[in-house]
């Protein structure tokens, strides 16, 4: 499978990180019904380590399992990693959801931002794949992005980031592709200091659509108990 992030990966780390600060809280709410005793907390989607330095802050004792097929984002996440205390508790995996090896006991699993990218029928084999390993009352985390349904959405601003001399720039736009998905089409700017553009990037990615009534749904037929905390993070844990 082709990397999405193979062009765009340098910016995704920058970028993400004041929408990390909004999804911390209620992460760290569902990440207080861990049972990080029973089996390690699975990362699914680690990206560049974001979440998993929540997890791993959050529950100081956990064995952490981080899953990131992207080269170039699986990169900045052992970087982050290397010549830390957490490159003792942390085991990056480099795989998609049909390659990963998860542990058959988990004490809880992080997979935020990153269902968007599973068809439907791939989601429900993750929910399936997962339901038997979590340890009883452990918790699957799970958000949902907009837009719910496939439909068009203007190029909208998402951040600015100056760095150093530079200001680093991200905005989407969304387009439908058929009765469950869209194609955002995200653009990367990089600005100098008289405000001139330095770089401009434009890459599409395929992003499968989803509602939270629909997500509560389809968790529920999956044999979960899930409720929404803040931010369409949802906490499900086996029923």
């Amino acid at each position: 499978m082709a990397d999405p992030y193979a062009q765009s990966g340098e910016f995704v780390d920058v970028l993400s990180r004041e929408a990390w600060l909004a999804l911390r809280p209620p992460v760290v709410t569902a990440l207080s019904r861990a049972r990080p005793e029973r089996g390690p907390i699975a990362d699914i989607g680690a990206g560049t380590g974001l979440g998993t330095m929540v997890v791993a802050a959050t529950l100081p004792t956990a064995e952490v399992v981080a899953v990131e097929p992207s080269p170039i984002l699986r990169a900045a996440l052992l970087t982050r990693l290397a010549g830390d205390d957490l490159a003792r508790r942390v085991t990056v995996q480099a795989a998609d959801i049909a390659g990963m090896v998860l542990p058959d006991r988990l004490g809880g699993v992080l997979a935020v931002n990153m269902i968007g990218h599973l068809a439907p029928d791939q989601r429900r084999a993750f929910w399936a794949d997962l339901r038997p390993r979590l340890a009883p009352d452990a918790p699957l985390i799970v958000n949902v992005q907009p837009p719910p349904t496939p439909v068009t959405v203007p190029e909208t601003p998402f951040t600015s980031v100056p760095v150093g001399r530079r200001t680093y720039q991200g905005s989407g736009a969304a387009r439908p592709a058929g009765p469950e998905s869209v194609i955002w089409t995200m653009r990367y700017r990089v600005l100098a200091e008289d405000g001139a553009v330095e770089r401009d990037l434009v890459v599409d990615y395929h992003w499968y659509v989803l509602s939270v009534r629909e997500l509560l749904d389809e968790l529920g037929a999956a044999g979960y108990t899930a409720a929404v905390i803040d931010m369409d993070v949802l906490a499900a844990t086996p029923a």
